[in-house]
């Protein structure tokens, strides 16, 4: 699902497998562009998702929230792995131990 309308730099894009989504994001993950990550990580009929942050330039507090809503969403079934930067954001915001976090 790529996002129009959107900064240009932004790409959220998910593939569906069974009942898991895979979303690869690149870009800034902002106030702009946070919603579109969401949309993009909760199609329906999944279970499942995995978040690849590691083309992430930009990540804010929307971004956080976002990151929170989808483990709210997916309850033990979320997996994100961040950037240098994102994961540098997550442990900031006290952040860095939560489950869903993976190193690759």
């Amino acid at each position: 699902m790529d996002q129009e309308g959107l900064d240009p730099n932004f790409s959220a894009v998910g593939e569906v497998t069974g009942d898991r989504v895979a979303v690869t994001v690149t870009g800034e993950v902002d106030m702009a562009t946070a919603d579109a990550l969401f949309q993009a990580a909760t199609p329906d009929r999944v279970t499942s998702a995995s978040v690849d942050l590691r083309a992430v330039t930009f990540f804010d507090s929307a971004a956080i929230h976002t990151l929170i809503r989808l483990a709210d969403h997916y309850p033990g079934a979320l997996e994100v792995y961040p950037s240098d930067r994102v994961r540098r954001v997550l442990d900031i915001s006290g952040l860095g131990d939560q489950p869903w976090i993976r190193t690759m």
